[in-house]
């Protein structure tokens, strides 16, 4: 708790729906805690709301971005943290901003990536990073990674049936190889094999992982198939291997087991764990609804799933939604579309460190296609999608040993 006898007043960032701009108010948190300015993140209070010392420069920021505080007294915060203490909440002290890296290629732009858009309109920074920067050891400088719409199986998104005529589907496989050759690989499945494992120990020596779309089914493709080819010719030159589908090591995944891979290229799909179909045929009236923890026993789950709203709209991406039967039992199941077998967000421990999934594209976007034009989160201020994104960003500004009790 951060009352102290000198401090004149507190700033208390609500989150419930008095907020004028949800999406802002984490970049007012993180940029608070870049100033070595602690913050307390109140747990299911008033939407996940967040509670500062009175100091000028939050103040200005969110005065200045449309971020609506509420200045409170000592006496006012007492009474907070004793409402605190008899519900389901649980004060969660922020005390350092980390350092932020989205795994992207050059020449991708904001709008390709719901991360990069988010993180852009809050004002965090991070730095971009792609295969040369991780087989460099950039991610030993990193506390949280973000992988979006990528596919580290070596099919190139499976867009070839559709695309593979296009030249920025071309100039793409171009680039990879290029990649490949520089490292001494003769595949782009080699190098993506090592990007993958290079996550992985990442994860285990304690970063952070935020996956969403393809990213988080393919990267578990990626290390399920180390010893094994499920390239088509089109894609490799050479034909798959025959047995690839009993040679696969679930041990090595994050968070999916017993999934078939699908090796047809004119099939837009890598695996059976996604639930595209169904979810476009359910359309854009589905919701997936966030699951209710509880706050002082199970801190992590309570953190991430922070919002206004327990119900979000549902949106696609060429991963919308997780099998159930395909997800491993050590694994959280943060939200689900009630009535299926979709599971949209979840979350789990690997190694020292931790990973969340969310599945699909555009949380404001029902159907993203390519070439699409970017979407304009000024429209979307209060989207409880982006919030689950946002939480994740700040997930690692948490005191871990907080996190485990």
């Amino acid at each position: 708790m951060i009352i102290a006898l000198l401090i004149s007043y507190f700033i208390l960032i609500p989150m419930d729906s008095v907020q004028t701009d949800h999406l802002k108010a984490y970049g007012a948190v993180y940029n608070t805690l870049k100033k070595g300015i602690n913050v307390e993140w109140l747990l299911n209070y008033r939407g996940g709301s967040f509670l500062v010392e009175g100091n000028s420069f939050t103040e200005k920021w969110c005065i200045l971005r449309g971020v609506y505080t509420e200045k409170i007294n000592e006496e006012d915060v007492s009474a907070i943290y004793k409402f605190i203490e008899n519900h389901n909440m649980k004060d969660m002290l922020l005390e350092k901003a980390p350092k932020i890296a989205v795994y992207a290629p050059p020449y991708y732009q904001p709008w390709d990536d719901a991360v990069l858009l988010a993180l852009h309109y809050a004002e965090i920074p991070f730095k971009q990073i792609y295969d040369n920067d991780i087989l460099s050891g950039c991610l030993k400088d990193i506390d949280w990674l973000h992988l979006h719409h990528e596919d580290f199986t070596g099919m190139y998104g499976k867009f070839y049936a559709h695309y593979g005529h296009t030249k920025w589907y071309r100039d793409r496989v171009a680039f990879k190889k290029s990649i490949a050759k520089k490292w001494g690989f003769h595949k782009v499945s080699e190098l993506e094999h090592a990007i993958a494992d290079s996550i992985s120990d990442f994860v285990k020596r304690g970063g952070f992982l935020f996956a969403m779309c393809s990213a988080p089914i393919t990267l578990d493709v990626a290390l399920a198939t180390e010893h094994t080819d499920i390239l088509d010719r089109v894609f490799d030159g050479d034909p798959y291997d025959p047995d690839y589908q009993k040679k696969l090591d679930f041990s090595r995944t994050f968070a999916f087991k017993d999934f078939h891979i699908i090796v047809n290229p004119f099939i837009y799909e890598h695996t059976d764990v996604d639930v595209s179909q169904e979810a476009y045929q359910r359309g854009k009236d589905t919701y997936f609804v966030l699951k209710d923890f509880s706050a002082k026993i199970d801190p992590i789950p309570t953190l991430l799933t922070q919002d206004h709203t327990r119900y979000i709209k549902e949106f696609l991406g060429q991963d919308t939604g997780f099998r159930k039967n395909k997800i491993k039992k050590n694994v959280i199941i943060l939200a689900d579309v009630p009535g299926t077998d979709e599971a949209k967000y979840i979350y789990g421990d690997y190694g020292k460190g931790f990973f969340v999934f969310l599945g699909g594209h555009d949380p404001e976007d029902f159907t993203h296609y390519v070439g699409d034009p970017p979407t304009d989160l000024s429209l979307h201020k209060h989207s409880p999608g982006y919030r689950l994104i946002l939480n994740n960003v700040l997930f690692p500004a948490a005191q871990k040993r907080r996190l485990k009790t």
